[in-house]
């Protein structure tokens, strides 16, 4: 056959656009033109691995098929996309090379950059990583492991080593290395030079170095030779060419001149490697995988004096593949002019694919210039390799492809280049019109089926070789002849394809879609005509040739009435001439076509069953029967003949069928083998008839078909043999685990890409069991799925969870709603749903969330709560007030009312003052509470500055229109009134502040610094601390903040920076606080006079720095400090001094005391000796202000410092005493904290609480609640909320004589009473207090309720406000106790209280609160708040120890807010964060709320002697963020949902199990084991826990299940949400039948009243819209069950729309909405099909859909198929289908007659239109009830006739056709004996 002819497509002129680009950029071009240097290259190779999402810029540019071009001029790099230009780069120095690498795991493809001394590499989303290197290293070569380097050969590491250590940029690379967002693993680090060093001591370095991972150092490469692995030091051998797809590189030796190929591959272990010691002196792990090349081909070497000074880069390498698909490495040598091509031998052992080259394994071709081009087989691969054909320049400047061996055609230059030829988007010029006497001098730049062709006029002209038919069908039948004929056939097909024929329109740009199947089709028909002497006859009439002719064929394609082309025999009488040749002796010419048509055959009847399981390529499906029925009636295959006759009846009128078949072999049906598959099971010997094409791995051509085949493989019960099925199948699976066959199959899907929107293109019964698995795995599926499965179930709240694991939290926020509904159906893209809340509740209204006050002038303004109120908070409480009774309670920034006459006097003026200084200090203490009430509430923008709400202590007069008081300064000094409150506001504010919301910037802080230092920055400080943002401050910023010797400001920034560096024992930050501790001063340090305040933070913040760590230094120093006198002159701040120090005792051993550390025995005893023992002298307590009690000191046996020698003086003694009453409340709470939890008996034998009159009179009241406290804690688990456990703490003579109060014949004395009944408020007080550290945050009901019952019973105390009686409970204490010990130890134990109930707003109790804050106008106080009793602590002895120089009329009048400041905290506490917070019981939180309940509130706002007010605020460090609330993954939305949440067992109770709504709270991690949605109106979903003792998950954590407190749940289609409808009256099922029903009688509503059609035409698609967001269901309510349709012929069809939508949304099962349809369709067509004679139908298709769709439900009713609520499909309705099909077949007529005629000769009905409606028929019954072909049943017969069977010959021919049905055999049995 002659050589084809093609014509090039000439794109343009050809110019690097990267000097059009300069051009534009206004840069003048150099004189030289080769100082640049540019390439083309496929945007794959950009691309990022298995990259699907074109989300970003640089994803979608990417994606863009035209050329993209690296253009490089010095240090200059321009990257273009077409005609623009994509991204710049400017480097340090100019560029020697650039190349394309991707390395390791890593998925991102990396631009290298290789400069003289560095390597700079750049990823596709813009990050940079510079590498220094030796000036040595000359090129960098891609692999597919990493990048290769090639040294010179001056580079000895003698001299200066691959990396030198004088190098100066060593020690300063610029390299990022981000694990998290570059994904690289982490390895240990290990500095190559090291081991560099040990490698080559003595030996020069390799010649060649691996880079493989960037955080790694290259590596050098081995060679392997004879067994035994050196390093490669050959300078000579000079890489020329690698693949970056598979591990080859080519070489040229410039001293024995020849070329050699090696294969890069892993080390062997078992090889010996040199330099063994290598591996003794790395660590193990450290030594990763090395690589060693080995030669597998070396060339003879050239002997010409010109071959000597040859470049060895003229030589030319690329890879191919030859023509029986091997791939092949090809050499150009421009000398010889000859093109040297390689097979490559590959062999797979281990899932390792080994190279090889054989030496009889090479062919050469003369050339002067080759390129490899992607021309015949642009969708084949070859392993790794596409098929790559090549493009050749022959000497003769002739243009030739090849494929392999195989030339295929020539390729000329258009006759005018100039004209009709367009330039294309790559910004070429257009082509001038050129003379005709052009020659092709040379090829360059191939890409895909690109290249540049250079001529001889020096111009170059970018050429495209047509790659594809653009018609799909063409394209995938060359694709399948590819997969599936033998290399020796293929390739004669290619040069029938490609050669001089009238198939030359497959190459043509501007062929049309039907052209190119047209020359397809001729191809094959000239394969026919190889085979056999074609007829030379001319036809016999004029019709005959007009039948024949070209006209009709292109008339009868676009005029046809049923859409099938009349024109069906390409050339009839030349089949049937061509066919009388083939029977007698072939010669083996004809044999070889007669086998490439029968291989044909069959591969496109692959593609023929592959083409049926998609419904919108019916039109290919069409034509390609066609052809198939030309190749079979030419083969004789009449049973090919019969299936494609019985899909497309048609073609009986142009195909004549007989039963003569010369074979009998049966074509593959793949509706036949998915029916036996769900009959039989996958293992059935009737499901292994597979296509090879289809079972062929890497086939793409029908790789629809493989994956449906193995998801019903799977389905059935195939095995999973290797990486193929039982079934022969190959398919992917993903990952997750799967206990079913419906699991598995539904991980096959994901593993195959087969989403919803390919699910839908099935027919109809093929869908139905895939929808079954998918329906199935909808309830419960496994956790450990991808998102993708949870999507095709239709789990899309799974889905975001799964999401919210495996991305990046930000990445999961910018996720918008239509991205969700895109996930869960793709096919919807443009449709976007609204959801319009149906309630007010929904929407969260301004006028609620308003803070209004009907008395003041502004009624809203910034009180730092603005942000409060949201959805979720709305959702939580709902319609109630509470959240704005808490705002108004707490807030701060307005005028308090004060109550005056309408005309004041003067001494009301004095009044207003007094009641104004009142209220201002209450106003004080609000702050605190507000801050816990916002914690973590708003997120900030860090472009804006932070603003912190005023701190308001003016007055207002209603009486006086709302006049403003401002206090008198003359009077009083506000500015130290409100110096401090001014600290706590700003820490209120700074708390709201989210924590890691993105990381607060340095800037931001640094911002956000005044010019001169104020107590409000001093309190942001201590609240960014406390949320850990302190860690961006720098050593510098911290020391400009010290150095402002700003009080407020140093204690905050010591706290913070503490908090933030939580047990890191930072070294910097430790030195920062310790200079702040002059105990910690060198002797030659000069003396600072620091404030005890200062030095009391800093001994806090030194415990918060070292907590859990039991640091032996720092505790042996705080066990000093705990005795010290505070270096101060206040005398009075050296109780907290101490306290401070014990408490940082405490955090540094946290839970450690029982550890075996040397001095912990002595630290005990000296906390002991602190606390004070039975050698306190006999003093009894007074209200007179007593002398200071000491204890003598006792020598303690620590060993002491030289330095803490010299500064004993400063011990806190007179003389050789210590004062126990400052001591002590350090020493107890350190031993709480230090033995935490530990159960250590022999600790609390020693912190006995008084058990004698004697004891009691020598310890304080205050004391004894401290011991109460300290014994608790250590004896945790003892702790029980009840009354019992309370009283258990109370000793008995306590008890008795509490009880003896009331009895008169007890004669106890006054003082002896008083003392009892301090010591018993004090103990319940602790107790109590021990109580709400247990059970913190736990919501704990009966602690609640023993805690709220003893606050009414102190309450009642201090005055009766219930009369109820309680006799449990003694009474009359009030007149034993002063009321100010009453009130401390209420508040306290209703601070306790709200402890318990953190965060749940709990509203009894937040009455109880609201009542104390109120009480005292009931009282009978001034209005201005709570004045207690005149003591500032709970009995006399807090004056003796606490006030000195005071009487006790100033104490009276002294204005004491302690009590309100607690109420304030504790309502803050009650209502954490909003509700959205709580606290944890961990060691670290309960030492956090220890110091900030510690049981000595302060007398007024700057009170810090006893402790320091700043510590209030540490409760911060003890909450957590268990909040959770459900989030409808449809809209958007929170709603609530029941969740059942299951803790486990505990001392306290066992397992136990109970139901919470969201948005709650959640159990701690310690005790949580399951949280599951219980809901029936949202779908289950079980999160499994394994409680540990761990705190909550962090925000953003990716191991946190509940996604930072968001749960995504999918309502179930039909119910509303509880929000629409809280009891369910409302769901589709209680709701709407009657309505539904009530549609549905359309034929009452025609023939009777029609009055209610309106209304119930309103309600259709509104119904639908209530229950479900998908679009699909509302647009289908509103097209298909719209009561304006009129017309009685669609009253069937709209009633059943009715039903079935009814049906499809009570079972959330909307997908079956199109399988209903189209399954009532089928029948429809059926109907018509019989009753109308004019009615033509295309394809039977839907037959054998409906078919499968009973086979399903079979499957299902007899168990193959698992189940629990049966078939998703109704069974009756599948079965009055199967009723209704049987009916109209038995009552067509002239059935039976057709069918024995087809029996008898196997032809079709052929009169006209009658003859095609009979014949579609005649195929429905034919495939309805399994009749095979008609040749196949002849045999049967045959076989039966002989044997004269008297009996019936039923049973028989129910053996011979196992898949005919019984009334189709008795038909046959009929036909048998009528013959």
């Amino acid at each position: 056959m002659p050589v084809g002819v093609r014509q090039l497509s000439v794109l343009g002129e050809f110019k690097p656009f990267g000097l059009i680009a300069e051009a534009l950029d206004g840069k003048p071009s150099d004189t030289s033109t080769d100082d640049y240097d540019y390439f083309l290259f496929d945007p794959e190779i950009a691309r990022q691995r298995e990259d699907s999402s074109d989300n970003d810029a640089s994803a979608s540019a990417l994606s863009d098929r035209r050329d993209h071009e690296l253009f490089i001029r010095g240090n200059r790099i321009i990257w273009s996309i077409g005609a623009r230009v994509f991204k710049r780069f400017t480097l340090p120095s100019p560029v020697i090379k650039a190349c394309w690498c991707r390395m390791g795991d890593n998925p991102e493809a990396l631009l290298c950059v290789l400069q003289l001394d560095s390597l700079t590499i750049y990823n596709t989303s813009g990050e940079v990583v510079s590498i220094p290197l030796p000036g040595s290293i000359t090129s960098v070569w891609s692999l597919p492991f990493g990048l290769l380097l090639q040294q010179g050969a001056e580079g000895n590491l003698l001299k200066h080593g691959p990396f030198p250590y004088s190098s100066p940029s060593l020690g300063s690379r610029d390299i990022i290395r981000n694990r998290r967002e570059t994904g690289h693993s982490p390895h240990h680090n290990f500095s190559f030079l090291g081991a560099y060093d040990q490698l080559i001591k003595g030996e020069s370095s390799s010649s060649h170095l691996i880079l493989k991972d960037l955080l790694e150092e290259p590596q050098s490469i081995y060679i392997e030779e004879r067994g035994k692995l050196n390093i490669m030091r050959d300078f000579d051998e000079r890489t020329i060419w690698t693949s970056d797809l598979i591990p080859l590189m080519a070489s040229y030796n410039k001293v024995k001149m020849q070329h050699s190929v090696w294969v890069a591959e892993v080390i062997n272990s078992s090889l010996e490697v040199e330099n063994s010691s290598l591996s003794a002196t790395v660590p193990t792990g450290v030594l990763l995988k090395r690589f060693s090349f080995r030669r597998i081909w070396q060339g003879k070497g050239a002997h010409t004096a010109a071959s000597k000074v040859l470049d060895p880069f003229v030589v030319k390498v690329f890879l191919a593949t030859d023509d029986d698909s091997a791939p092949i490495i090809c050499f150009l040598f421009l000398e010889q002019k000859k093109l040297l091509s390689l097979r490559l031998q590959t062999v797979e052992i281990n899932n390792e694919i080994l190279y090889d080259v054989k030496p009889d394994m090479s062919w050469s071709i003369p050339a002067i210039a080759a390129a490899p081009v992607i021309v015949t087989r642009p969708s084949v691969k070859v392993g790794l390799l596409p098929y790559t054909d090549m493009i050749v320049l022959a000497p003769e400047s002739i243009l030739i492809l090849y494929s392999g061996k195989q030339l295929l055609c020539r390729y000329l230059l258009p006759s005018c280049l100039g004209i009709g030829n367009p330039s294309c988007n790559l910004g070429f010029s257009k082509a001038t019109s050129i003379s005709h006497d052009l020659k092709i001098v040379g090829l360059a730049d191939a890409v895909e089926a690109r290249i540049n062709v250079k001529v001889n006029n020096r111009m170059i002209f970018r050429c495209a070789l047509h790659r594809s038919p653009s018609s799909s069908l063409a394209n995938d039948s060359i694709t399948a002849m590819a997969e599936g004929l033998s290399p020796s056939f293929f390739n004669h097909f290619l040069v029938l394809l490609w050669g001089d024929s009238e198939s030359s329109c497959l190459s043509e740009a501007n062929s049309t879609v039907d052209s190119e199947w047209n020359s397809f089709c001729d191809a094959i028909m000239q394969m026919c005509k190889k085979s056999s002497v074609v007829s030379q006859e001319t036809p016999e009439s004029s019709w005959d040739f007009l039948l024949n002719s070209k006209f009709h064929k292109d008339y009868c394609k676009t005029n046809s009435m049923i859409g099938l082309s009349s024109g069906v025999a390409l050339d009839r009488t030349g089949l049937d001439s061509m066919r009388s040749n083939i029977d007698g002796t072939k010669s083996s010419e004809k044999s070889f076509h007669f086998d490439l048509l029968m291989e044909s055959l069959d591969s496109l009847h692959a593609v023929y069953e592959s083409l049926k399981m998609d419904n919108l390529r019916r039109r290919d499906l069409e034509l390609l029967a066609i052809l198939l029925c030309n190749i079979a009636k030419f083969l004789g295959e009449e049973c090919y003949l019969d299936h494609y006759v019985r899909d497309f009846p048609a073609l009986c009128k142009t195909v004549k069928m007989g039963i003569n078949c010369l074979s009998s072999k049966a074509p593959f049906n793949l509706f036949r083998w998915l029916e036996n598959c769900l009959q039989h099971g996958c293992t059935s010997d009737k499901t292994n008839n597979l296509p090879l094409v289809v079972c062929k791995d890497g086939s793409s051509v029908v790789s629809w078909a493989r994956k449906i085949v193995s998801f019903y493989s799977l389905l059935c019960g195939a095995k999973i043999i290797g990486n193929k099925l039982s079934s022969g199948v190959s398919c992917n699976i993903a990952s997750g685990s799967s206990c079913s066959n419906e699991e598995l199959t539904v991980l096959a899907m994901v593993g195959e890409k087969f989403g919803l929107k390919e699910l839908d293109s099935l027919p109809s019964g093929v869908s139905l069991p895939l929808r079954h698995a998918l329906d199935k795995c909808r309830e419960s599926p496994p956790a450990d799925w991808p998102a993708a499965a949870y999507v095709l179930i239709g789990r899309e709240d799974l889905a975001l969870s799964c999401l919210a694991r495996s991305c990046k939290f930000k990445e999961l926020e910018t996720q918008t709603n239509l991205n969700l509904v895109s996930m869960s159906t793709p096919y919807m893209l443009h449709l976007h749903p609204v959801t319009i809340p149906s309630t007010i509740s929904d929407t969260v209204g301004l006028e609620s969330t308003k803070f209004e006050d009907t008395d003041s002038i502004d009624g809203s303004m910034a009180d730092g709560m603005e942000n409060i109120f949201s959805s979720c908070t709305q959702l939580r409480y709902g319609r109630d007030l509470r959240l704005n009774e808490v705002r108004r309670l707490l807030c701060s920034a307005r005028p308090v009312a004060i109550q005056t006459s309408a005309n004041p006097s003067a001494s009301d003026q004095d009044l207003q003052q007094a009641q104004l200084w009142q209220l201002a200090q209450r106003t004080t203490a609000l702050p605190l509470g507000r801050g816990a009430f916002t914690l973590a509430t708003i997120y900030t923008l860090l472009t804006e500055a932070f603003t912190v709400p005023k701190l308001v202590l003016a007055g207002r007069l209603p009486a006086q229109q709302n006049a403003t008081v401002n206090l008198d300064p003359s009077i009083r000094n506000i500015q130290e009134l409100k110096s401090w409150p001014e600290f706590h506001n700003a820490v209120a504010a700074g708390l709201r502040l989210a924590p890691l919301q993105g990381k607060v910037s340095r800037t931001w802080i640094i911002y956000n610094r005044p010019e001169e230092p104020n107590a409000v920055h001093a309190g942001l400080l201590l609240a960014l601390g406390l949320h850990g943002f302190l860690r961006v401050l720098t050593i510098t910023d911290t020391y400009q903040y010290f150095s402002q010797e700003h009080e407020a400001t140093t204690v905050g920034l010591m706290l913070g920076l503490a908090a933030s560096y939580r047990g890191t024992m930072q070294p910097s930050i430790s030195k920062c606080l310790y200079v702040h501790i002059p105990y910690r001063h060198p002797s030659s340090f000069p003396e600072l006079e620091l404030p005890t305040l200062l030095q009391t933070a800093a001994l806090m913040s030194v415990g918060l720095l070292f907590e859990g760590s039991a640091h032996p230094q720092t505790m042996q120093t705080l066990v000093g400090e705990i005795g010290r006198r505070s270096g101060g002159d206040n005398v009075l701040e050296r109780e907290g001094y101490a306290v401070s120090a014990g408490f940082s005792l405490g955090l540094v051993a946290l839970g450690r005391g029982e550890e075996a550390l040397g001095f912990m025995d002595t630290l005990v005893d000296r906390l002991f000796h602190y606390i004070g023992g039975k050698e306190i002298c006999n003093c009894k307590s007074s209200l007179s202000l007593l002398p200071t009690i000491f204890i003598q000191e006792r020598s303690l046996p620590l060993a002491a410092s030289v330095d803490e020698h010299n500064r004993v003086t400063g011990q806190m003694m007179d003389g050789t005493t210590v004062n126990v009453d400052v001591t002590a409340p350090g020493a107890m709470i350190a031993l709480a904290l230090m033995f935490l939890k530990s159960e250590s008996e022999v600790i609390v034998s020693r912190l006995t609480i008084p058990q004698t009159h004697f004891d009691l009179q020598y310890v304080r009241p205050d004391f004894i609640m401290l011991r109460v406290i300290a014994r608790n804690l250590i004896m945790w688990s003892r702790i029980h909320p009840s009354k019992d456990w309370i009283q258990s703490q109370i000793p008995e003579i306590i008890k008795n004589g509490v009880k003896g109060l009331r009895d008169d014949t007890m004669d106890i004395d006054e003082m002896d009473a008083e003392t009892i009944v301090q010591a018993y408020v004090n103990i319940v007080a602790g107790a109590c207090i021990s109580l709400g550290l247990r059970f913190a945050g736990t919501k704990d009901a009966n602690a609640q309720e023993l805690l709220y019952e003893y606050a009414a019973y102190f309450l009642n105390e201090i005055k009766p406000v219930s009369t109820t009686n309680r006799s449990t409970f003694p009474k009359g204490l009030s007149q034993y106790v002063d009321r100010g010990t009453l009130e401390i130890c209420l508040h306290l134990i209703v601070l306790s209280l709200s402890v318990v109930m953190a965060g749940s707003g709990h509203l009894q109790t937040f009455r109880l609160l609201r009542f104390l804050r109120n009480r005292s106008s009931v009282d009978g106080h001034a209005n201005y708040g709570i004045q207690m009793a005149h003591l500032g602590f709970n009995n006399s002895f807090s004056i003796a120890w606490n006030i000195t120089n005071a009487s006790v009329a100033n104490l009276s009048s002294a204005n004491n807010v302690e009590c309100i400041r607690t109420v304030s905290l504790a309502i803050g506490f009650l209502f954490l964060g909003g509700g959205t917070r709580t606290f944890s019981t961990s060691n670290s939180s309960i030492a956090a709320l220890l110091i900030t309940l510690y049981p000595r509130l302060p007398t007024g706002p700057n009170d810090n002697r006893c402790h320091l007010q700043a510590f209030r605020h540490l409760y911060v460090l003890a909450t957590e963020a268990r909040w959770l609330q459900t989030v409808d993954v449809d809209t958007g939305l929170p709603v609530y949902a029941p969740l059942e949440v299951t803790i486990k067992e505990t001392e306290h109770y066992s397992e136990t199990s109970f139901c919470e709504i969201t948005p709650c709270i959640l159990p701690e991690r310690s005790i949580l084991k399951t949280v599951r949605v219980c809901s029936p109106r949202y779908w289950p979903q079980v999160i499994e826990l394994v409680p540990e003792n761990k705190p909550w998950w962090s925000f953003g954590d990716r191991n946190d299940p509940f996604h930072s407190g968001i749960l995504h749940v999918k309502r179930k289609v039909g119910a509303c949400s509880y929000v629409d409808d809280p009891i369910g009256c409302q769901s589709l099922l209680s709701r709407a039948m009657h309505k539904v029903f009530g549609l549905t009688s359309l034929r009452a509503g025609y023939t009777g009243n029609n009055s209610n059609n309106g209304s119930a035409a309103v309600t259709v698609d509104q119904l639908v819209g209530t229950f479900s967001s998908d679009p699909s269901l509302i647009a289908f309510a509103q097209l298909c069950c719209d009561l304006s349709w009129n017309s009685r012929s669609d009253v069937d069809f709209q009633e059943f729309c009715l039903q079935v939508l009814f049906e499809c949304i009570s079972k959330d099962r909307p997908a079956l909405l199109q399988v209903y349809l189209s399954l009532y369709t089928t029948i429809g067509s059926l109907a018509e099909q019989v009753s109308n004679s004019n009615l033509l139908v295309g394809d039977l298709l839907s037959v054998s859909s409906l078919k499968l769709a009973l086979s399903y439900n079979e499957a299902v009713m007899t168990g193959r198929l698992a189940t629990s609520r049966g078939s998703i499909v109704q069974s009756v309705f599948l079965g009055s289908l199967r009723k209704r099909v049987e009916e109209l077949l038995n009552s067509a007529e002239q059935l039976k007659t057709d069918l024995h005629n087809y029996l008898n000769s196997g032809s079709w009905p052929n009169d006209g239109s009658f003859g095609v409606k009979s014949s579609t028929i005649l195929s429905w019954y034919l495939q309805w009830f399994g009749v095979p072909a008609a040749p196949t049943v002849k045999t049967m017969v045959d076989k039966i006739k002989p044997m004269n069977i008297s009996l019936s010959p039923v049973p028989l021919l129910c053996l011979l056709l196992p898949g005919t049905h019984i009334n189709a055999v008795e038909e046959i049995n009929q036909f048998l004996l009528s013959t």
